[in-house]
């Protein structure tokens, strides 16, 4: 992660010590590198070079929208699963033509907001989906664009909670099925069939389920073509992963390579939707040191963040490394654990880390995705702030939300007054 490096043994995000964000926000707090979220579009946007495509970052990744008007500025279009999504991305000045809206349970308020905003396309997850966007479209005098999304069968070999495109999976048309279903949707009089979608996991670190499942895609499309249908777009979803420990996942170039050879021949524009691989690695958390505590059997680092900060490591076993913000180079095996009321509460677990006293600072790193837009207030706890780094400044994307916020959108109705 080329934004956070050491001078003299201090942790910097850029060019600002890391302990300088702490102090002036306070923890646990987000930071962003602004430098790390464009190389990593650039790389993918770069490695499509030649071919027609759009890069849609997927926005449930992070969703701050100083995060999205970064991107938008790059000229990245958005991969969205609700209308908040949308909602965000409009916010952050993003092309709602660049917008594919993707998701299993579209309610009817959303195609509605997302036909005035006139998105590039849905990807649809059903036969019933179709007709409710048909009719929400003919209801709005509009045609919606559509692409099917479709499930290859393919294993992407990834943690199973984020697996997508297996026949077990709740996403996606099973492929068997797709030529069917395109036929109903060409006739169907609130819809223009503009294209066809995959996505098959998240945290990929092999290309071959990716090159397997855009050889199905690539089939279909043939087949497709074969009945009068064509799609002009391919959606591809994204799925790239990143390093966390010690993974070696394609680069965006090889990845690219291997999709744009696999769809070759075919007269589509490409579409992915990387959101970890362009986040995952441009963000950290700083969180400080509360207690030591020990017993017989282990060591135990308590933190003033917890998992409703960071879920990941509660929710998929998930390793995120952690650092000292100074240059400690003493350690200890502990777990590291914030103050939730839950067992499951950790941020590491029986793991060498640094022995950062009480009243110091950790950084977990690779937090930048899947962290705080999976954040919530659990045991009443106000959410982190946001920091996005930028060279030498800094600047609070986010403040950290207050007490008063917990309670704010909460009413006490007048039958519990006494």
């Amino acid at each position: 992660m080329s934004a956070f490096t050491r001078k003299d043994g201090e942790l910097f995000a850029e060019n600002v010590p890391a302990a300088d964000i702490a102090r002036e926000v306070g923890t646990p707090c987000f930071v962003y590198s602004l430098a790390e979220l464009r190389a990593r579009f650039r790389d993918y946007d770069a490695g499509f070079e030649g071919a027609d495509h759009l890069v849609c970052y997927s926005v449930k990744a992070n969703s701050n929208i100083a995060v999205l008007r970064a991107l938008a500025n790059e000229g990245s279009g958005f991969d969205v699963v609700s209308g908040g999504e949308l909602k965000r991305v409009i916010a952050a000045g993003g092309d709602p033509s660049k917008v594919v809206f993707s998701g299993v349970g579209k309610q009817e308020w959303e195609i509605a907001d997302a036909l005035d905003a006139g998105i590039l396309m849905f990807n649809v997850e059903s036969p019933a989906e179709l007709e409710t966007i048909n009719r929400v479209a003919l209801e709005r005098g509009a045609r919606a664009p559509v692409a099917l999304r479709v499930n290859p069968d393919v294993d992407a070999k990834t943690h199973p909670y984020i697996s997508t495109g297996l026949k077990t999976s709740k996403f996606g048309i099973p492929i068997e099925r797709c030529l069917e279903d395109y036929a109903r949707a060409s006739e169907m009089k609130g819809l223009e069939v503009v294209g066809a979608d995959c996505h098959i996991g998240s945290q990929l670190t092999s290309s071959e389920p990716l090159v397997e499942a855009a050889g199905r895609m690539a089939a279909l499309l043939r087949r497709l073509d074969e009945r009068g249908i064509r799609p002009r777009y391919i959606d591809m979803g994204g799925g790239l992963g990143i390093v966390y420990d010690d993974e070696a996942p394609p680069t965006a170039d090889e990845y690219a390579a291997k999709l744009v050879g696999a769809l070759e021949g075919l007269d589509v524009t490409i579409l992915v939707e990387p959101g970890r691989s362009i986040v995952g690695n441009a963000g950290i958390l700083l969180t400080s040191v509360l207690y030591h505590k020990g017993n017989n059997e282990k060591n135990f680092i308590v933190v003033d963040a917890a998992m409703n900060d960071l879920p990941r490591p509660s929710l998929y076993s998930a390793f995120h490394r952690i650092e000292a913000a100074d240059d400690t180079r003493d350690t200890v095996v502990a777990d590291v654990v914030g103050p939730v009321c839950e067992t499951g509460d950790f941020l590491a677990k029986e793991r060498e880390v640094p022995a950062v006293a009480p009243g110091g600072l950790l950084a977990v790193m690779s937090a930048g995705a899947y962290a705080f837009a999976m954040a919530s207030n659990y045991n009443s706890r106000p959410r982190a702030a946001e920091v996005l780094v930028d060279g030498e400044n800094f600047y609070t994307i986010r403040r950290r939300e207050t007490l008063d916020d917990l309670i704010g959108p909460e009413s006490i109705p007048d039958v519990l007054e006494s």
